[in-house]
């Protein structure tokens, strides 16, 4: 079964393509020739991710799913939350981001944060969503050269390296987006697609 991944991050492609059963087979918005900015406008991840999954449906007839993440610190009030992306600037680098967020957080004990992510899933017309959290706590330098994003200051519960520090395979058992997807997978089984 083909399905649209409703992004332009090749990274978040692969990692997702290596959680599906072999017959499923992800097709990204470059696969389609979808070159759109598709603007994410919503307040919440529920909100951008139905934006995205909706615009594809839309535009293209096509069964899609997207997805939103936020890093959510507590003691940050839960930010950077929507705005993970673009926390620095409309930039969106990955590298100011996290200076930010450690700028933040200097001084701080208290350093709880999760991730978390939203998927729209859009077949046949009808919609689903998903959600995976994964809980843990930001470091205070990077470390790790692997994954994107925040992933070099954030350490999941019950593990010592930072998701940089993982293999895709290991950061796959901890990560908000695997757990997510895992209940994508499980739902799109169950109808024996």
């Amino acid at each position: 079964m083909k399905l649209v991944f409703a992004t332009q991050n090749e990274n978040k492609a692969q990692e997702i393509q290596s959680l599906l059963p072999e017959y499923f087979k992800i097709i990204t918005l470059k696969d389609i020739r979808c070159f759109d900015e598709i603007l994410e406008t919503s307040e919440t991840l529920e909100g951008n991710s139905l934006l995205k999954a909706s615009f594809i449906s839309e535009t293209y007839n096509l069964n899609c799913f997207a997805d939103d993440t936020g890093l959510e610190i507590e003691v940050l009030d839960n930010r950077p939350g929507v705005y993970s992306a673009r926390y620095a600037g409309p930039e969106k680098s990955a590298a100011a981001n996290i200076n930010k967020v450690l700028l933040e957080l200097e001084g701080k004990v208290e350093r709880n944060a999760q991730f978390r992510t939203l998927i729209t899933l859009i077949l046949n017309k009808s919609t689903f969503s998903f959600e995976g959290i994964v809980r843990g706590e930001i470091i205070s330098e990077k470390r790790g050269e692997n994954g994107f994003g925040y992933d070099p200051i954030f350490v999941p519960e019950g593990e010592i390296r930072t998701f940089a520090e993982m293999s895709l395979e290991e950061k796959n058992k901890h990560s908000h987006r695997a757990r997510a997807f895992q209940k994508m997978i499980e739902f799109l089984n169950e109808l024996k697609i």
